[in-house]
């Protein structure tokens, strides 16, 4: 699978989640939506959490994770849809836009600005998150309950939004 462009970084998953944003007009959408008791947080209904296993809401995306704890994750750049990880467990789709062109990596405790930025096509994108079992990333973790993943997102421009699709359900209960 040839890359155009790839982030590898760890992440402490505070809460078993982080976050792929478009950070201004997310922050922007927040500040206009965030007190609307209708809108679930970072996009968590009861479906994202025991089915999709991502939270989305506009530019930007939530991956749950299988451990509140580091996290290794991987973000590639495509110029057209590549091919799914055969190894991986879950794989689920969804649309972001990203009009800034740029990314930010964060979680509940890692600031957008301390966390890594990506530097995106700007406009809409296809997001494939993929769970792809792995071994405990190279830095010590609290060595808590839940099995070890690359959470690898692939991302390609698209002109058309298609949504929210699972193309590979993991087995149930999958965190911990």
């Amino acid at each position: 699978m040839a890359d155009d462009a790839s982030l590898m970084f760890l992440i402490d998953a505070d809460h078993g989640q982080f976050y792929v944003q478009d950070v201004e007009p997310y922050d922007a959408w927040m500040a206009e939506h965030a007190m609307d008791p209708g809108l679930p947080p970072a996009g968590w209904t009861e479906e994202a959490v025991h089915v999709h296993r991502i939270g989305v809401e506009p530019h930007s995306i939530s991956v749950g994770t299988a451990r509140d704890d580091m996290v290794e994750s991987l973000i590639a750049i495509h110029a057209s849809r590549p091919t799914t990880e055969p190894t991986a467990e879950h794989v689920v789709e969804a649309d972001l836009a990203a009009p800034t062109g740029q990314l930010t990596i964060s979680s509940p405790g890692v600031h957008p600005e301390d966390g890594p930025i990506m530097t995106v096509p700007a406009g809409l994108l296809r997001a494939r998150v993929s769970y792809i079992p792995s071994g405990p990333p190279a830095v010590d973790t609290n060595g808590g309950p839940g099995g070890h993943f690359l959470y690898r997102i692939d991302l390609w421009p698209t002109d058309e939004a298609r949504g929210l699709v699972v193309l590979r359900q993991g087995p149930n209960p999958w965190g911990g």
